[in-house]
């Protein structure tokens, strides 16, 4: 297949799920902004924001463009920022155009249904969304993410475009199975047990509703909800379906398919990174600090996706849109 080919198809399909993790990113602020106050001494609104700016390293970029950090503005500059490419309308429209240069190399159905969700978004404004409720734009994206899969699955030939589209969705769900555990990170450690108690239940349940993995928590574990079981499901149950493991593990498949027998050094990479999730306990995790390990797991995917570029995609000079840790196109 084409640099080219290759390329579009990757960042189609990473466009699109980096769009649905931001939607769920706003929904678990949003979520956790409904904290009551006396359980959190961070309740303060720009604090709840700045965290979920920090997970982007956007904060210094909000603050300079618009002055200052509310809900309001991080919510624009999630949403509808033009100039910001991982806006969730830069995604949408981003997805739109690479599957717009690759139509020979998907069906009609998949570029129909990003077509469709670019136009929805275009026609968007801050007024309407305000009007029909920010939960309900979140549920649409979530909802035209899911579309796309679908249309994918049941549409696509398994060949190497399908390969690639893959890659792109579980590279990002991956890094975002990371970066999401930051959000629900609690400031509550001086607080009285009773209230300490109450916020991290509250936190940790909140980014498992915005994820829609609580009845998947339930089903796994019989105790409340803690701060280790959270991240042992998103980070190390293959069950879970947007887990570290998961997404891991797909894609050493994926990456091995495409080798085709060759020893690459991305097809070593993904398995390495995919053995360290497998044979993880969590106790020995959080024993050894919880941090470390997702710093050491984001630097392996970093590298990761600098493989895949330098093997399959190094004649193409597109630069693309990037998150802190995560090196992508130059």
């Amino acid at each position: 297949m084409l640099c080219r080919t290759a390329n579009d198809l990757y960042w189609a399909s990473r466009h699109m799920e980096r769009a649905e993790n931001t939607a769920r990113l706003i929904d678990v602020t949003l979520r956790i902004a409904l904290l009551p106050e006396r359980y959190d001494r961070g309740k303060a609104e720009a604090a709840v924001w700045c965290r979920a700016l920090d997970a982007l390293d956007l904060v210094d970029t909000v603050r300079q463009q618009y002055g200052r950090i509310d809900g309001e503005t991080v919510l624009r500059h999630l949403i509808l920022a033009a100039d910001n490419p991982s806006s969730i309308y830069s995604c949408l429209r981003a997805a739109r155009e690479a599957a717009r240069a690759q139509r020979v190399a998907i069906t009609g159905e998949m570029y129909e249904d990003l077509n469709t969700s670019w136009l929805d978004m275009r026609n968007n404004s801050w007024a309407r969304i305000q009007a029909d409720g920010i939960n309900n734009l979140l549920e649409w994206v979530k909802s035209r993410s899911a579309s796309f899969r679908g249309v994918t699955i049941g549409t696509l030939g398994r060949g190497e475009g399908y390969h690639f589209l893959q890659l792109g969705a579980f590279i990002e769900r991956a890094d975002w199975a990371i970066r999401l555990l930051d959000i629900a990170g609690s400031d509550t450690e001086a607080e009285a047990p009773d209230t300490q108690d109450a916020a991290v239940y509250f936190r940790w349940s909140a980014l498992l509703q915005s994820l829609s993995a609580f009845e998947t928590y339930r089903r796994l574990y019989r105790e409340t909800v803690s701060a280790a079981t959270v991240a042992e499901l998103m980070l190390l149950q293959e069950s879970n379906p947007r887990s570290l493991l998961t997404c891991t593990s797909t894609l050493h498949g994926v990456l091995r398919t495409l080798a085709g027998g060759q020893s690459l050094e991305c097809v070593r990479l993904a398995g390495a990174l995919s053995a360290q999730s497998r044979y993880a306990r969590i106790d020995e995790v959080l024993g050894n600090g919880l941090e470390p390990w997702l710093q050491d797991a984001m630097a392996r995917l970093s590298r990761l996706g600098e493989e895949i570029h330098r093997q399959f995609m190094l004649s193409t000079d597109i630069a693309q849109p990037t998150l802190p840790q995560l090196q992508v196109q130059p």
